[in-house]
C-alpha cells in the first residue's frame, strides 16, 4: 500500500503522530494527537481513520487527546485469517482492539464515538467493557439487531449490500474485478478531501482489506447479531451516557422515526439530534460533529 509523506500526513492530521499497535491477533495503525482527556473516534465502511481528518483536529482544539484507529483489517491495519464462524472479524474482536490500542497509549478509560460500522464496534465495546467507556457515541446507526427485526422489502431494496456482502466467494470475485469502480460511486474527492480519496482508493485495490471488510459484515450477519440477541435476553444495556446522532439527508429517520426510541432499549435515557449532511457526516458536516462530540465528552 502506497503510505502517505509525512507532509502529507501532516496536511491531514496536523500535529498527530502515527504508529502501529499490537494486539492479541492484529496490527493497529493509529493516528493520534493532543492532549487532555482521550476521545477514540472509530470509523465506517469503507472508510479508514482518515474520515475523521477534520474532526479530529478540531477535537484537539478543544483539549483533547484523539485517537484514530483503521479497524482491523481496514486502511492500514492488519488482521488474522478470517474464520469459518467470522469470529475473527467479530464486532467483539475488533472493540478488544480498541481497548488495547487506548491502553498502550495510556488510557484506562476514554469517550468513544463510532460511525456506521464504527458505531457496532463502539456499542459492543461499550457493553462488553463498561468500566473503559466514559461516555458513548453513536453516529447514523442502530443495532444490527434492530435493522434486521425489523428488515422489510424497503430495507431490503436500500441495504442490499448487507446481503451481498454476506454471501461466500462472490463478492471477493466480483469487487476485485475493479475495486476503484465498486468503491467510487460513494466517494467524492471534493466532499471527501483529496487525501482522504486516495488513501481510502489505495486500501481498496490491496484484497486483504476488501476480504477484511467483507467479514466485517458476515460477522455482522451471524456472531455479531447473535452477540446482540444474548444482550437483549439477558438485559444488558450500555452503562456510559449515549448520544445518538443522524443525518438528516440519509434514511435512518425514513425507515424507523425516531431512532432515539429504538436506542432507549439499549441505552439508559440517550439523547441526540439529527445533524444537516449526508451519511458521512464527518465529511460533510465537521463543525457541527466536532461541536456535538465536544459538548458532549466536555
Amino acid at each position: 500500500m502506497r503510505i502517505p509523506s509525512p507532509d502529507q500526513e501532516d496536511a491531514l492530521f496536523p500535529g498527530f503522530a502515527t504508529t502501529t499497535i499490537t494486539t492479541d491477533a492484529a496490527e493497529i495503525f493509529v493516528r493520534h494527537g493532543g492532549s487532555g482527556p482521550p476521545v477514540v473516534l472509530l470509523h465506517g465502511h469503507p472508510r479508514t481513520s482518515a474520515t475523521w481528518h477534520r474532526v479530529a483536529p478540531l477535537l484537539v482544539d478543544r483539549g483533547f487527546h484523539v485517537i484514530c484507529p483503521d479497524l482491523r483489517g481496514y486502511g492500514r491495519s492488519r488482521g488474522p485469517k478470517p474464520t469459518a464462524d467470522h469470529a475473527a472479524h467479530s464486532k467483539r474482536a475488533v472493540a478488544a482492539d480498541i481497548v488495547e490500542v487506548a491502553r498502550q497509549l495510556g488510557h484506562d478509560h476514554f469517550h468513544l464515538a463510532g460511525h456506521d460500522r464504527g458505531s457496532y464496534v463502539a456499542l459492543r465495546l461499550a457493553l462488553d467493557h463498561p468500566q473503559v467507556v466514559d461516555r458513548l457515541a453513536v453516529m447514523d446507526c442502530i443495532p444490527i439487531s434492530e435493522h434486521l427485526r425489523r428488515a422489510d422489502a424497503t430495507f431490503a431494496m436500500s441495504w442490499w449490500h448487507w446481503f451481498f456482502f454476506a454471501q461466500p466467494e462472490i463478492p471477493e470475485r466480483v469487487i476485485g474485478a475493479d475495486p476503484s469502480a465498486w468503491y467510487s460511486p460513494k466517494a467524492d474527492p471534493a466532499t471527501m478531501g483529496e487525501a482522504n480519496h486516495a488513501e481510502l482508493m489505495t486500501a481498496v485495490q490491496e484484497p486483504r482489506v476488501v476480504r477484511a471488510m467483507l467479514e466485517d459484515y458476515r460477522a455482522g450477519l451471524s456472531v455479531d447479531r447473535d452477540h446482540e440477541e444474548a444482550d437483549r435476553t439477558a438485559g444488558r444495556r450500555v452503562q456510559a451516557s449515549t448520544l445518538v446522532l443522524w443525518s438528516k439527508r440519509d434514511d435512518l429517520e425514513a425507515l424507523y422515526g425516531d431512532p432515539l426510541q429504538i436506542w432507549s432499549d439499549w441505552a439508559t435515557e440517550p439523547v441526540g439530534f439529527a445533524i444537516d449532511s449526508g451519511h458521512h457526516m464527518a465529511e460533510e458536516a465537521a463543525p457541527a460533529v466536532a461541536a456535538a462530540l465536544g459538548r458532549f465528552f466536555a
